[in-house]
């Protein structure tokens, strides 16, 4: 009996933990709410079906407890699919799936918040569906309209285009893909420029009447956002007006993807109407149980030509995330019961007959919800996990596709990590190389509507009927450049001109209606024009618009036809010529070292030619005469002796070189002197303008007002509004008589005005570089092309041809404007002929003294030879002198008597060795005998 008591003690842990965990139910039923005969209804009914099944044969899920299944039928319906989700309820369903509509979803989602049914749609995309306010509603699908219009604007963007139409349903799914397409495109500068919104029940009459209005837009980049089963009515109209033929672009999302992956082979007529279309679907990596499901579904379907699109492998993986949630919530000890709401309860005591009573609140439902958002499994549609908010699914990811002749090609992937790219994105990628894909975005070529491989422009002008509206200055003076004219346009001027011949060289017509801007009392402000075009009141704005960095934050200019920027204007008067105007072209400096060398090149050449030439020998009193002459003849080439030595005329050649560059140079500086730089002013450039005190004029409307006060930070007690037609009378005045010291303004007014006014000039150089361009609404494609226009116009020399017409350049010589500042010339230009002249003078010298030297030394050989006195008897002072005055004397002979000497002292110093070598020979020979 030793055995019972250890079994004993087994039925009673056995018991104990029957009591603490409750026996699973038999069955458990969810529910699926969708629209059964409709492109995603169709493929998502048998996908369900077969979830279910697999469900129910895998034991390791749900151990024992049968997943029941009802369906209910929503019809395309609003009312009827809320009807249908009351019904759904009081058959105690524990979860829901579906439902497809997003418009249905926003309906149900407040039934099953009070009655706390996890809702697990894989079709309703609307982004505001996950939103706090709805928190029983979890996207199974793989990724929402914000997801998905993001990469919609990226492949906008990865053509350049900058304006997209929008088509789509007006319901709560379209209006809500729209929002999201119009917050990605702003975010990478583009916009939704036009919406056409069609209701869902829109026939065919009224689609081609919305399409009729599309065609009038400037954009050709169409985005089609409709339900899958009404979307090809929109292509059979677009068709029929000509809508796929070349220049347009058609961007579908996954609604077409969904339409033709829903029948095999694609329907004929179908693939017909979406030739050249770009759309796309939702991503699923291939895998052995995506490729097993597809098999089952075609072997399932009574029409076999019905296949499984991308909707109906969330749908059946939404089944499998319920299941498993459900597992998990058994598994933990969960127990499924249902309560009575009384605030339902109420209603029923009441008056009112619609059964309420039947529907039960799932007491369980908010930790069934739980379980619901921590799925993370691999399924058909790939891993299935949430994002960090919980409320999709993570890794959104699209296929993009071509549609062509009878199939679609895909020609790239987009992901909400690498964004567009050819390689499939796949987590290891995601993970790794990110960064290196944003930097490589690229796509397969694509094969656009009319079968051409080069991408659209995507915008013509608009066939609207509307003229682009121009704001034009209403400038009152230098009406040369633009203002109100008496002919049809209404306005005239240089700057008309150019952007008539500009636009005359676009592709296409412009109609344009030029509208004044200005009061014609004074000159507008050309902030104003510019803040005009930015707020839509004009489409762009032409005339003499300078680019400034704050214009160019607000609206988008075109290349600039007209170089300009500020100078500043002065007067000036005459000073008279006096009788020293000739000293002026060098400084002091240079005068003194001019002479200086004069003096000592005409020395080195009395040195170098003494010995050789005649012409400088003489008396000490001549040949100081002869270097004096010499010396400063060589300024005009009028020198009368030659130079015979080899060294002399070395030094002269080199010489007469720099005596030339400085006799050219002082001649120019002369001749400036004498005929522009007669002009002085007290004002010399801009740090002179803002040194002073004085006060300042600008043009009226001008942006020099502001760039004075903000870049320069001139206090705005010293600037003057003018006129230019006040101008001349400002200057005139000066300062202190009410009037200017300077004025600044913009280049090509300076120059118009003083064409007329030749008692002023400029000062200084321009301080600022900018130029005028017409401006035009941000991301408008007219400013490119009128670019490209305004540069043809240069290179063919009409816009030189248009400026002449318009821009005389008057009286006033031209060359005497500029900077009035005479520079003299200095030392510092000439010093490197200085230094070569003083090299070549010196290494002349050291050769001609060298050899002067070795002469000497040979002249006064025989005096060394003679004897050296001894070391106790010193040389005498008188010899010493003797000695510098021989040497003295030797280097003033001529070269032929210095020669003939050293000859002559040769011959006697052998002379003298004969005979007392003979005279030694006697003295021996007598000493011997």
């Amino acid at each position: 009996m030793g055995w019972a008591l250890p079994l004993l003690r087994v039925v009673c842990l056995c018991s104990l933990v029957a009591v603490a965990r409750p026996a699973r139910p038999a069955n458990v039923s969810i529910g699926a709410l969708f629209t059964f005969d409709s492109v995603i209804g169709r493929s998502a009914r048998a996908a369900i079906d077969l979830a279910v099944a697999d469900v129910n044969r895998d034991a390791r899920v749900l151990r024992g407890t049968h997943l029941s299944l009802v369906a209910q039928d929503t019809k395309c319906s609003g009312f009827v699919g809320t009807i249908q989700a009351l019904q759904l309820m009081e058959k105690k369903v524990v979860a829901v799936v579906g439902p497809q509509s997003s418009g249905i979803a926003h309906v149900v989602s407040h039934v099953v918040n009070e009655l706390h049914v996890p809702l697990l749609s894989f079709a309703a995309t609307d982004p505001a569906l996950a939103s706090a306010q709805y928190p029983y509603f979890v996207r199974a699908a793989r990724g929402d309209d914000s997801s998905q219009m993001a990469a919609v604007a990226d492949i906008v963007t990865y053509y350049g285009w900058r304006e997209v139409t929008v088509i789509y349903v007006d319901n709560d799914y379209g209006r809500g893909g729209v929002d999201a397409l119009g917050d990605a495109l702003e975010a990478q500068r583009a916009k939704v420029s036009f919406k056409a919104p069609f209701p869902p029940d829109a026939d065919q009459a009224a689609i081609a009447d919305l399409l009729v209005r599309v065609t009038m837009m400037e954009s050709r980049v169409c985005v089609v956002h409709v339900n899958p089963d009404s979307g090809l009515a929109v292509f059979a109209a677009a068709r029929s007006l000509g809508m796929m033929a070349s220049g347009y672009v058609w961007i579908a999302t996954d609604w077409l993807a969904a339409a033709l992956d829903s029948t095999r082979p694609p329907n004929p007529r179908a693939m017909s109407l979406v030739q050249g279309v770009v759309t796309l679907r939702q991503h699923t990596p291939d895998s052995g149980a995506k490729t097993s499901l597809t098999s089952r579904f075609a072997a399932a379907q009574l029409n076999r030509t019905a296949t499984l699109n991308a909707f109906g492998l969330a749908a059946y993986d939404a089944v499998w995330m319920a299941a498993r949630a459900i597992d998990e919530f058994l598994e933990d000890g969960g127990n499924v019961t249902f309560s009575v709401d009384p605030r339902l309860q109420q209603e029923v005591n009441g008056s009112s007959t619609l059964r309420l009573d039947t529907l039960r609140v799932f007491d369980q439902g908010e930790q069934l919800l739980q379980k619901v958002m921590l799925a993370n499994f691999t399924g058909v549609t790939g891993g299935v996990r949430f994002s960090a908010d919980g409320r999709s699914l993570a890794d959104p990811a699209y296929e993009v596709l071509n549609v062509g002749g009878t199939g679609v090609r895909r020609v790239g992937y987009w992901s909400n990590h690498s964004h567009l790219s050819v390689a499939a994105p796949t987590p290891l990628r995601i993970k790794t190389n990110s960064s290196q894909q944003q930097q490589e975005q690229r796509l397969y070529s694509v094969i656009w509507p009319g079968e051409t491989t080069s991408p659209p422009r995507g915008w013509v002008f608009p066939n609207n009927g509307r003229p682009l509206r121009i704001g034009v200055p209403y400038r009152t003076t230098q009406k040369q450049f633009v203002s109100k004219d008496s002919g049809p346009d209404g306005a005239s001027g240089y700057c008309i001109d150019v952007f008539k011949a500009a636009v005359a060289l676009l592709p296409y017509p412009v109609p344009v209606s030029f509208i004044l801007f200005g009061d014609g009392v004074k000159n507008p402000s050309y902030s104003d024009l510019v803040n005009k075009v930015a707020n839509n009141v004009f489409d762009a704005a032409v005339g003499d618009v300078s680019i400034v960095t704050n214009r160019t934050r607000v609206v988008d200019f075109t290349q600039p036809y007209v170089e300009s920027g500020l100078v500043i204007v002065s007067p000036v008067k005459e000073k008279s010529s006096n009788a020293w105007a000739f000293l002026k072209p060098f400084t002091l400096g240079m005068w003194a070292v001019t002479g200086a060398f004069f003096l000592f090149v005409g020395a080195v050449v009395w040195i170098l030619e003494h010995r050789f030439n005649p012409e400088f020998r003489g008396s000490p009193r001549e040949q100081l005469v002869t270097i004096f002459w010499f010396s400063f003849s060589t300024m005009f080439f009028a020198h009368r002796e030659n130079t015979v030595s080899s060294l002399g005329r070395f030094v002269l050649i080199i010489w007469l070189f720099v005596v030339l560059i400085i006799n050219s140079s002082y001649t120019a500086s002369l001749t400036s002197i004498l005929t522009v730089q007669q002009l002085s002013t007290g004002i010399q450039g801009l740090d002179g303008l803002l040194a002073s005190a004085d006060p300042i004029g600008y043009q009226v409307g001008s942006f020099a007002k502001s760039y004075m006060m903000q870049e320069l930070n001139v206090p705005e007690s010293r600037l003057k509004e003018l006129a230019i037609d006040d101008y001349a009378a400002s200057l005139q005045l000066g300062p202190r008589n009410g009037g200017v010291a300077a004025i600044v303004d913009e280049l090509p007014y300076v120059d118009l005005f003083l064409s007329t006014n030749c008692q002023f000039k400029t000062v200084g150089q321009e301080f600022t570089k900018s130029g005028w361009g017409f401006a035009f609404q941000r991301d408008s494609p007219l400013a490119v092309d009128l670019s490209t226009a305004i540069l043809t116009l240069s290179e063919n020399g009409d816009l030189q041809r248009i400026h002449d017409k318009w821009l005389n350049p008057g009286q006033c010589d031209s060359s005497q404007g500029g900077d009035v500042a005479a520079d003299r010339l200095n030392l510092s230009s000439f010093w490197g002929l200085f230094l070569i002249s003083g090299v070549a003078c010196f290494i002349a010298l050291v050769i001609f003294f060298t050899r002067i030297l070795c002469q000497y030394g040979k002249y006064n050989q025989g005096d060394d030879e003679g004897g050296t006195p001894p070391e106790d008897c010193p040389v005498r002072r008188p010899e010493r002198l003797r000695s510098i005055r021989d040497l003295i004397t030797f280097v003033d002979m001529k070269e032929e008597e210095a020669k003939r000497a050293i000859k002559r002292k040769s011959s006697d110093d052998r002379r003298d060795r004969s005979i007392a070598s003979s005279a030694g020979a006697s003295s021996f020979s007598a000493s011997t005998v």
